[in-house]
């Protein structure tokens, strides 16, 4: 087969692909303007709002290993079905209850979204593997993947926020699920499977640990939020969550096929990734829902918010997700000019400078929204960028798993995020707020603080990282060579 032919199949599944994440971004951004109205129809509180985003999150982090693992071994395309039919089950669940606990299962089960974009890199890069630069087209891949997830993202919350006025809650809930399902189809008629599969026994044991080890750290977290943080019990079952994966690392070392093989994190390039990618969840996925509530918060009652509209909000939104593409779009053109290594360096640092200014400069609507396009590029461009990274640094034989952990880690970053930033919203709520459901001004300073500080850790640890690391020079020698046991 020539390279042309090579190129134009790898072209054809992206174009499929790009679908998939177009109605991965439509459920990322279409519910963020709904979240005060969701509050007010469930009956809670708006720091609440956390439990949905930490749950989803939580059920994320438990989900994206195993279903990275099976991808390698059995078909990325195959768990990639398997994963948007339950995402359609569960979107289609949501417009029909209003008991929380009801809404709470459904929308955790909608995690199962966040294994799409690991098990699209693997699908390219598996078919990019013999066209000689697959760390190059990965990276071009994975920019307009993650450009048409943010177009989705846009195009959802700015939906959301039309109809928000127009239309029942209900039936404005039920526009996700029909898209999610027509998802399906796309991807069982359009899209072929990988055409290498390592096969062999899946670690049921090492999922077992590792999901008791998640398990434990992210309940804990939720029990400081309901007792506070003084509470030693709550704290007793986060350090059981921590130590419980020092079991599960002897286990995996000892296993032929692990599910998580735990050398990756040695490797002087992924393990930096890795970091930076739970450090990045903190920002992209736990500060999202606070962002949202700050803007609709109303000014005149609580003394800070920027009193926004449903509609108001979307726009905000939607100018964060178009930097998102920007960011996305740039990243491998940036990679042209100086080693990815730096580009990553460079997008962690814009994250940083757009939470930080966020401290002094919170009054008003445009110093929000400036604060948000430059978080929002260096946000894209890291979107795009580990995944990518990740499989450019990766075994051959584990491209679905490295690229997997990058959204794992992200998705712990950001569950544990979600937990502490909703404790920071209910703490120090006083005056007008007492009586309200608004978070504290004081919480969403430690929102702000925290992401801006934690990006700024992520660019120095990528300081470290070999300077030549997730190019196609090195891509090819750790596709021969097994990672540093």
């Amino acid at each position: 087969m020539s390279r042309a032919v090579k190129l134009g199949s790898v072209a054809g599944v992206v174009g499929f692909l790009a679908f998939v994440e177009f109605t991965s971004g439509i459920l990322q951004g279409y519910y963020t303007p709904l979240l005060t109205e969701i509050a007010r129809n469930l009956g809670i509180h708006d720091a609440d709002v956390n439990w949905l985003e930490g749950t989803q999150l939580m059920l994320s982090a438990l989900v994206v290993p195993a279903m990275a693992k099976l991808g390698d071994m059995v078909g990325h395309r195959r768990m990639l079905l398997i994963s948007t039919a339950v995402t359609a089950v569960a979107s289609l669940a949501l417009p029909f209850t209003d008991v929380f606990w009801v809404f709470l299962v459904a929308w955790a089960l909608q995690g199962f979204y966040v294994v799409w974009l690991p098990l699209e890199i693997a699908l390219v890069w598996s078919r990019s593997r013999s066209l000689g630069s697959p760390a190059a087209i990965t990276r071009r891949a994975a920019g307009l993947l993650v450009a048409a997830l943010e177009l989705g993202a846009i195009a959802g919350a700015l939906t959301a926020g039309a109809l928000a006025d127009v239309l029942p809650l209900q039936t404005t809930l039920l526009i996700p699920g029909i898209a999610v399902a027509i998802c399906f189809f796309v991807v069982l008629f359009g899209v072929k499977e990988s055409p290498d599969l390592t096969g062999g026994k899946f670690d049921t044991g090492g999922l077992i640990l590792i999901s008791l080890a998640l398990l434990a750290l992210t309940g804990g977290l939720s029990l400081l939020r309901l007792a506070g943080p003084g509470d030693l019990l709550s704290w007793a079952v986060v350090l059981l969550g921590v130590l419980l994966v020092i079991p599960f690392a002897r286990y995996e070392l000892r296993q032929k096929d692990p599910l998580i093989d735990v050398r990756l994190f040695r490797s002087p390039a992924l393990g930096p990734i890795f970091l930076t990618a739970g450090l990045f969840g903190v920002s992209v996925l736990g500060a999202q829902a606070p962002l949202s509530t700050f803007a609709r918060t109303d000014a005149a009652t609580y003394g800070y918010g920027l009193s926004a509209t449903s509609g108001q909000t979307s726009i905000l939104i939607g100018a964060y997700v178009l930097s998102m593409i920007v960011g996305a779009m740039l990243f491998p053109v940036a990679t042209r000019f100086v080693t990815p290594r730096i580009a990553l360096i460079g997008a962690s640092s814009l994250v940083a400078i757009g939470y930080l200014l966020f401290l002094p400069f919170h009054d008003g609507y445009v110093n929000v929204l400036s604060n948000m396009i430059i978080a929002g590029i260096g946000s894209g461009a890291l979107v795009a960028a580990l995944p990518a990274a990740a499989a450019a640094a990766a075994p051959r034989s584990q491209t679905g798993v490295a690229t997997g952990l990058t959204n794992s880690v992200k998705t712990v970053g950001g569950a544990i995020a979600s937990c502490v930033f909703g404790i920071a919203l209910l703490s120090h709520v006083g005056g007008a707020a007492t009586e309200g459901t608004a978070g504290s001004l004081s919480g969403y300073i430690t929102v702000w603080l925290v992401c801006g500080l934690t990006a700024v850790v992520a660019a120095v640890l990528l300081v470290f990282v070999p300077k030549l690391a997730f190019s196609d020079a090195a891509a090819a020698e750790v596709a021969t060579e097994p990672v540093v046991r």
